[in-house]
């Protein structure tokens, strides 16, 4: 029988994926990511081609990364060096938490607001930037305005930067603990954006292999029920935060009204709103202090 025989095609190679994921517990979606990556080839493409015969080499490395996923838990982005968010794509590794689809609604909700104000928010901090995503979103998107970003971690800082630069977008980065940095400086902003470590400790062990084990801790993991990273941001944002500013927060979804709480307990006029994400989970805390 010759190799062309022998070859499947790439529906086949798909399908065997899918099937193997499946089998195993895992997201079936990471085979047609991890397909994209070895073909190199957009999703419409694929699906205009499903007959083909597999290319042999994309279907070694790509049946070594679907197993690799499934023995090991490592994240398909992590396979792949990079994952997609608002429409661009960034380089993420070990060193960065893996952005999440609903912090793309954090980044919605930021620029409708920026809108609303019209010109009157010339400046945004995003404290725990990680992979740079929130900043590099917001540089791109609102032309203009000053964007600073931090993080404690200077290997987070280096994937960040990265990524700002392969997008053109004036990002000011610092290193410290989250406005530390902008405090010591004595910058002030109109809007503090953050979706920080807020996994209590105690929920360790509920969370998937995959994030438990390749999600840096110190991005997913905050003293006080999840609480002490908006206990820190909030009193910070006494330094930075200009009159009639915005806070912005992801929140795990028991947490709206503690985080609540704690910005009224500083911010006692504010005006402060829990706003719940495309699966109807409560997501965001906006705050016009």
């Amino acid at each position: 029988m010759s190799n062309v025989e022998n070859q499947m095609n790439i529906h086949e190679v798909l399908s065997w994926a899918s099937l193997f994921l499946r089998t195993n517990d895992c997201d079936e979606s990471a085979a047609l990511l991890l397909l994209e990556h070895h073909l190199d080839w957009e999703r419409s493409k694929i699906y205009a081609h499903l007959q083909d015969p597999m290319p042999k080499r994309a279907e070694q490395s790509f049946r070594k990364d679907v197993e690799a996923h499934v023995q090991t838990g490592i994240p398909v982005q992590h396979l792949m060096g990079a994952t997609e968010f608002y429409g661009r794509t960034f380089n993420v590794n070990g060193d960065v938490l893996v952005p999440r689809f609903e912090t793309e609604e954090l980044v919605e909700e930021a620029l409708r607001v920026m809108k609303e104000r019209e010109g009157q928010i010339t400046s945004i901090v995003d404290l725990g930037t990680g992979s740079g995503v929130i900043a590099t979103s917001i540089a791109c998107e609102q032309k203009g305005v000053t964007v600073y970003a931090t993080d404690i971690s200077k290997e987070a800082l280096q994937v960040a930067q990265e990524n700002m630069k392969n997008h053109d977008a004036p990002v000011t980065c610092f290193q410290g603990d989250f406005a530390q940095p902008l405090i010591d400086r004595k910058l002030r902003v109109q809007m503090i954006i953050s979706n920080p470590p807020y996994i209590a400790y105690r929920e360790r062990e509920e969370l998937s292999k995959t994030v438990r084990e390749f999600d840096p801790s110190l991005a997913l993991f905050a003293e006080n029920e999840g609480l002490a990273t908006y206990e820190t941001i909030i009193k910070q944002a006494t330094y930075i935060l200009d009159t009639n500013g915005v806070l912005l927060f992801e929140i795990g979804a028991e947490q709206g009204s503690a985080v609540k709480r704690l910005i009224k307990d500083t911010f006692p006029t504010s005006k402060v709103a829990v706003l719940q994400d495309i699966n109807g989970k409560d997501r965001i805390v906006r705050a016009y202090v």
